[in-house]
């Protein structure tokens, strides 16, 4: 074999080295975008369980609210430490 057809089997396995990298990082970069989008949509899907969860503790946190305030309203009202 000559010189010259060495040398573009070299250049022609080396090329084809190169294209398949791209290729390999361009699907791991539409992977990982992929990956993301999945992410994004599942933390919006889990949005209206937390404010529903929210809303849940609110009110309770209301009544304790309302509670201690009625209390510590008593108590300074209070005359003498018996009531």
């Amino acid at each position: 074999m000559d010189p010259f057809t060495i040398l573009a089997v070299g250049l022609g396995l080396w090329a084809i080295s190169i294209y398949n990298r791209l290729i390999k990082n361009k699907n791991m970069v539409q992977e990982g975008w992929s990956d993301i989008d999945v992410q994004l949509k599942r933390r919006a899907n889990l949005i209206p369980n937390l404010i529903e969860t929210v809303k849940g503790y609110m009110s309770h946190e209301k009544g304790v609210l309302v509670s201690v305030t009625e209390l510590r309203a008593q108590s300074v009202n209070a005359g003498n430490s018996g009531e």
